[in-house]
């Protein structure tokens, strides 16, 4: 089962499902930027049915969960709504690079919803994720300078109702979903680990709320007909036979690349809520947001973009601060709460030799 998959296997899925998810989701919007709903509701399409087998039950078309019903609900709408609020974002006139910084907060935004709801961190723990804040913030900085594209300039072209009004609704997506992570924590702890659950009905549930919007939907699927057929690359062509590729469906690139960022997705979230199940909200962000660096620095390999020293400086932030808490978190803590057992224990037994001599005496 996916349960026994080693560290090595979920970040082999986040790291591999989730980089390749952003290379085909570039390929969708250059041909149709106006393309996010359709990419969300497929994603959820391919998800949703990946994942029924896990819940089907002979007899039934699905076996009572373990975890309350309104409870996955309320899972479902915040993960929708979510999801939702990020693609609105473009609509105002959010640039890219505005968007991953902002939602590079993700690990700072996520503490804080644990501390509201009880959860005490250690000031390393604080520390590291301010420091890796940091760092994606200038490796995405960074990035948005090697493309050309001045964030400033951005900012003051832009109206500013329009792009105030972005920000806002990036803002509210990346608070909601912090507390989502932190809630989804919470589940586990009361309901157990059940994490197959909540992939499952987080995406079907969410399916009857697109209906309204069929008519939007129908429209990018036509645009993104019109791309240009499908080629495999000149790599892959040699290793596939000759008659399968003279065979191939003529499928518009757009449309294959359109499936193939379901299935990565379908790989990237399995990992992702693997590592939830068995890590804090915190520490997926954390990992999360190291993805992100490897895509960017994916990204300036496969295209032979020059690192600058921005992005180097702002790759030794986050890779150092996410080892630093890594370290914190599965050593430096332990450790103390292990001294401080330990210190009790030797506290108990001397005060026990104490009072037992007073007694002889």
């Amino acid at each position: 089962m996916l349960e026994s998959l080693a560290p090595l296997g979920v970040s082999a899925l986040i790291f591999g499902g989730c980089c390749s998810n952003v290379y085909a989701l570039e390929a969708i919007l250059k041909h149709e930027p106006d393309s996010g709903l359709l990419i969300t509701l497929m994603q959820f399409i391919i998800v949703a049915l990946s994942a029924y087998p896990t819940q089907s039950k002979s007899g039934s078309l699905l076996k009572r969960p373990n975890i309350p019903f309104r409870k996955l609900a309320a899972s479902a709408a915040m993960f929708y709504a979510v999801n939702m609020l990020n693609n609105w974002a473009f609509a105002f006139d959010i640039s890219v690079p505005v968007h991953i910084i902002l939602r590079s907060f993700g690990s700072v935004t996520t503490m804080a919803a644990g501390w509201i709801r009880g959860k005490k961190y250690s000031l390393l723990q604080v520390l590291s994720v301010v420091v890796l804040t940091v760092g994606v913030i200038i490796s995405a900085w960074a990035d948005a300078l090697m493309k050309g594209k001045n964030l400033d300039a951005k900012i003051t072209t832009t109206t500013g109702q329009s792009f105030e009004m972005g920000l806002m609704v990036l803002l509210v997506a990346q608070v909601l979903s912090s507390f989502m992570g932190v809630y989804v924590q919470d589940i586990y702890a009361d309901h157990g680990k059940h994490w197959d659950e909540n992939l499952f009905y987080s995406h079907f549930l969410s399916l009857p709320m697109f209906l309204p919007l069929l008519p939007t939907l129908r429209t990018q699927f036509i645009r993104l007909q019109q791309s240009p057929q499908f080629i495999p690359p000149q790599a892959l062509s040699s290793s596939i036979p000759h008659w399968l590729i003279k065979n191939l469906p003529h499928t518009p690139r757009s449309v294959y690349m359109l499936f193939l960022n379901s299935i990565t997705q379908l790989a990237c979230i399995t990992g992702v809520n693997l590592l939830g199940a068995n890590s804090s909200a915190v520490t997926v962000t954390i990992v999360l947001n190291v993805r992100k660096l490897v895509s960017w620095i994916l990204s300036i390999w496969m295209f032979g973009n020059r690192l600058s020293g921005m992005m180097v400086v702002g790759a030794v932030l986050v890779f150092g601060s996410g080892a630093l808490y890594g370290w914190e978190t599965n050593i430096g803590i332990k450790r103390r709460e292990r001294r401080e057992v330990a210190g009790s224990k030797e506290d108990g037994v001397t005060m026990n030799g104490t009072g037992g001599r007073e007694k002889e005496l």
